[in-house]
């Protein structure tokens, strides 16, 4: 995965460096670790040329030390090691999330049971979004980069060891003023949500005809209030100090807990297994963690130079405490979740497999958005330590090259969504209590989904540069408001015609005028983004995509086989992507063609 750089006109793909400041663990270290000669690139900004940008730059293992205290050469190549670190430990724990619902498939279908289950999930899924990948993430990375910050400001302070005056580390204080209150706030939400299972039911889903094995599912699950919490927590400190791998290996902890429950107890406990299984799969995923976050933030009570004393109350006060930080980052999490939640409303009037459909439908459909989000969870700490320093423009090209990234990935997962739901499903799915004709009604409900797939990723990308800074912003909450709002009226006019490709075309709209607000409200208030350069470039993939996706549907029937098309798939659509993007003259594709073409000359 490595490129060399040269610093020529040949140089596929441009890269930057942020201002960076030693981290706890790389302050203590005698000597910094010396770069490689190979890194990998960033695809570059909308409108630029694939030959821009600087020329090389290092890789190494961890976060990269800055020379005499100027920009930091290897943070590329840093970024890239993290990032294909983090693709790793995604995929495994997709691909196990994948398993555990073909077990779930396997052994209870598309019935009441699969459905009263998927109830009872909305609690973890509401919990995950909230306390593990949106809202916590968004409050504490800045709060934590803040914290990291003036301890490297300390540590640089001339004179403060010879003076012997020390005071409190930021980092700790930061911890002990947050975590033991937000245990206690967690627990208490968990226990109010095991009592209040049948009314949490009966509002999530008025339609079930009998409601009592949901509200057993539920009262089960509601253990991940708390354990998501902590995981949440744990995750966002790691990431600010630039430790992404036990972040990224917390869901496949969680996915071996639910399968393990499953197979081992579904004949004894029915469906209530798999939701035993989501209780010991959260506490799987803070042991997972638990040992670096140990390592990195010790007992011990580090004693730092005085000038952290002065400060010892902004510290404490951090943005993560404050209420109008933390009700914009909960308000915009909720409405972004509450999507699902207006899916499951409408969707339990309809036959029973009407909700099961939807959830197999985009949680296979939403693939290539967890993939391409995978460099924006990499690089959000940077953008909040560039947002720290003041380093605006760092964090405008650095935001600008994660949105093409991220939109190349989902676009061409998009694609393959679009040419291949049918066999997708069929062979992740299609056995045991699932069968033909929901294959059917579940690939139909994939591809309506797809529309949709841009407009969930760039809510993802945008968000947190909007809240990288740590100042109270209202603006996404507004933004996600105004979606759902859409979602829920295209659902209410669309649901009675088109049943659960209604709701699913509801979704697709809401979260697009989402996305499109928050990609012009971005650049006025927070980073200075080109959104104009930024949602051609968008559009000319976009256009790439659908010639693909048309590509593959017209393709898929002609071979005998599910897997065999669906192989042949994997090659076709890539290849007509890149095409259709050079024909489009995407900046993107051009940037790719350059890389694919470097490495061909070098493999020679």
């Amino acid at each position: 995965m490595s490129e060399t750089g040269t610093g020529t006109e040949t140089e596929a793909f441009p890269r930057e460096a942020l201002p960076h400041k030693p981290l706890p663990h790389e302050a203590l270290s005698p000597k910094a670790p010396s770069p490689d000669k190979a890194a990998l690139p960033p695809f570059p900004g909308p409108g630029q040329p694939p030959g821009s940008g600087p020329g090389r730059t290092g890789a190494v293992a961890t976060a990269p030390e800055p020379a005499g205290g100027g920009e930091a050469p290897g943070l590329g190549s840093f970024l890239a090691r993290a990032a294909a670190g983090t693709a790793v430990l995604t995929v495994l724990g997709a691909v196990l999330g994948l398993v555990r619902d073909q077990a779930i498939a396997r052994y209870f279908g598309a019935s009441d049971a699969s459905d009263a289950f998927l109830i009872a999930w909305t609690v973890p899924e509401m919990a995950a979004t909230l306390l593990i990948e949106d809202g916590m993430a968004l409050l504490l990375v800045p709060a934590f980069s803040l914290a990291l910050t003036r301890r490297a400001a300390a540590r640089d302070a001339e004179g403060a060891e010879a003076s012997g005056e020390l005071g409190p580390d930021p980092v700790r204080e930061l911890v002990a003023a947050t975590l033991p209150r937000l245990c206690l706030l967690l627990t208490a939400g968990a226990g109010l949500l095991m009592a209040g299972a049948p009314w949490v039911v009966g509002v999530l889903a008025p339609g079930l005809a009998d409601p009592r094995l949901a509200v057993d599912c539920t009262r089960l699950t509601a253990v991940t209030v708390l354990t998501f919490g902590i995981t949440g927590y744990f995750s966002a400190a790691l990431r600010a100090h630039r430790s992404f791998l036990p972040p990224a290996g917390v869901y496949v902890a969680y996915n071996i807990g639910i399968i393990g429950m499953t197979l081992a107890l579904h004949s004894v406990w029915g469906v209530r297994a798999a939701a035993a299984g989501v209780a010991v799969g959260s506490l799987l995923m803070i042991l997972t963690q638990l040992p670096t976050f140990l390592r990195l933030l010790p007992l011990a009570r580090p004693r730092l130079p005085r000038p952290v004393r002065l400060k010892r109350r902004a510290v404490r006060t951090a943005p993560l405490l404050g209420v109008t930080v933390l009700a914009p980052v909960v308000l915009f999490v909720v409405g972004r979740q509450s999507q699902v939640l207006v899916e499951r409303f409408l969707a339990s009037t309809l036959p029973a497999g009407a909700i099961s459909h939807l959830n197999y439908a985009q949680k296979v459909a939403q693939m290539p958005m967890v993939l391409s989000l995978m460099i924006c969870t990499v690089t959000f700490p940077v953008v909040a330590r560039a947002m720290a320093d003041g380093s605006r423009q760092e964090a405008r090209r650095r935001v600008e090259r994660d949105l093409a990234l991220a939109g190349t990935v989902v676009l061409l997962g998009t694609a393959v969504v679009l040419g291949y739901a049918p066999q997708i499903i069929e062979v992740l799915f299609q056995r045991g209590a699932f069968d033909v004709s929901d294959t059917e009604a579940t690939a139909q409900v994939m591809r309506v989904y797809a529309a949709g797939l841009l407009g969930h990723c760039l809510v993802g990308a945008l968000s947190r540069p909007f809240f990288s800074s740590g100042r109270p912003t209202w603006f996404p909450a507004f933004a996600m408001g105004t979606g759902l709002l859409v979602t829920t009226g295209a659902g209410y006019a669309l649901t009675y015609r088109f049943g659960v490709d209604g709701i699913a075309t509801a979704n697709a709209l809401g979260i697009s005028t989402t996305a499109l607000l928050l990609l012009m409200g971005l650049g006025s208030r927070v980073v200075p983004i080109r959104a104009r350069a930024v949602a051609l470039s968008l559009g000319r993939l976009a256009g790439a995509a659908l010639v693909a996706g048309a590509a593959g549907w017209a393709a898929a029937p002609v071979l005998p086989g599910a897997a065999l098309s669906l192989a042949a798939g994997c090659v076709l659509v890539p290849a007509v992507f890149l095409v259709a993007g050079l024909a489009l003259r995407s900046p993107e594709a051009l940037s790719l063609l350059a890389l694919i073409r470097r490495r061909f000359t070098d493999g020679r």
